[in-house]
């Protein structure tokens, strides 16, 4: 079974050469060398973001191996962006995403 990183991976040089700009996105907390805390993207974020180029329609990818699941906090943001024009989806495979991101 492959990674959820080397899926993830896959999937940004195929949407990089697809015509989509992406963004790997980090969720959580760290802490810097002089003890300082800086917050990154909020829990439940999701793992890839980016745009279309031909209608700058933006789009946000929870990357999943075959057995992976959806945490509590990445159910909330499923419903919390379904509100917008934002296209949305659990990808576990290239083919996955490019469905996803072509979406109209």
């Amino acid at each position: 079974m492959e990674s959820e990183h080397k899926i993830q991976t896959d999937i940004m040089l195929a949407l990089s050469k697809g015509g989509f700009t992406v963004f790997r996105s980090n969720a959580g907390k760290i802490r810097t060398e002089d003890g300082r805390t800086i917050v990154l993207f909020p829990q439940g974020f999701p793992d890839l973001c980016g745009f279309r180029h031909t209608d700058g329609r933006f789009f946000c990818l929870e990357i999943k191996n075959a057995k992976g699941r959806l945490r509590p906090d990445q159910k909330l943001f499923a419903k919390f962006i379904g509100q917008y024009p934002v296209l949305y989806g659990v990808a576990r495979s290239v083919e996955d995403a490019m469905a996803i991101v072509k979406e109209d």
